[in-house]
């Protein structure tokens, strides 16, 4: 078997556990929402399978930085380092947040997006790829990436604030800096659009290079 042959065959294993994995989250999450008519317990059914998940992501950086995928490291490190950022040093530190209904918003919406994506991924490593999965992958995130950051990852850290503030949380490794936690997450807010939007616009880019490209396959 040669590299190229090897490092497919990882992709494949990687994104479809990635798909099982985030399949099974939206399950749990849809089940305990429709069983108790309440979305206040998304943490609380599949919280630590989706931190599991969306830690183990950062081998997609590592993929893009020793080149088995096209994407390099910037916008890779991007998206895992703000979902990383909200869901690790926020949601799972703060009990009182964990039931907020932003965090059902952002975790459906998380979801949904990669029980589309891994799949393309894991399809296109053996070349056998729906062109209605590679439509999906480059449309589904103009509605749902918006979703998941404004009701979602950004409401969530708004109302995350008082109990950061009140806890004064990640106080001693603050303690040597002249500002906050706290400061530097409402910063952070602030900044949190922009930064957002750059992950946007290339996804966009992505989503008409790929797109043109299937149409005039059609063509021929």
């Amino acid at each position: 078997m040669t590299m190229s042959q090897l490092s497919k065959l990882y992709l494949f294993t990687y994104n479809s556990l990635q798909a099982f994995g985030w399949a099974v989250s939206l399950f749990l999450i849809l089940s305990n929402f429709l069983s108790s008519n309440s979305i206040n317990a998304a943490y609380a059914s599949a919280g630590e399978i989706i931190c599991l998940l969306q830690a183990s992501s950062f081998l997609e950086v590592v993929h893009g930085a020793i080149g088995i995928v096209p994407s390099g490291v910037l916008f890779p490190l991007m998206q895992w380092g703000g979902r990383t950022f909200v869901l690790l040093t926020i949601v799972r530190k703060i009990d009182e947040v964990q039931e907020l209904p932003s965090v059902f918003i952002t975790f459906v919406a998380w979801s949904l997006s990669e029980v589309i994506r891994y799949p393309y991924y894991a399809l296109n490593c053996i070349g056998n790829c729906p062109s209605w999965i590679t439509y999906l992958r480059y449309t589904a995130f103009i509605v749902l990436y918006p979703i998941g950051l404004v009701p979602g990852e950004m409401w969530l850290m708004f109302e995350a604030l008082p109990y950061i503030k009140k806890k004064n949380l990640y106080a001693d490794y603050f303690a040597f800096l002249p500002f906050s936690y706290y400061n530097f997450v409402t910063v952070l807010l602030v900044c949190y659009p922009f930064l957002w939007l750059n992950l946007y616009l290339y996804l966009l880019k992505q989503r008409r290079s790929r797109l043109s490209k299937r149409h005039e396959k059609k063509q021929k």
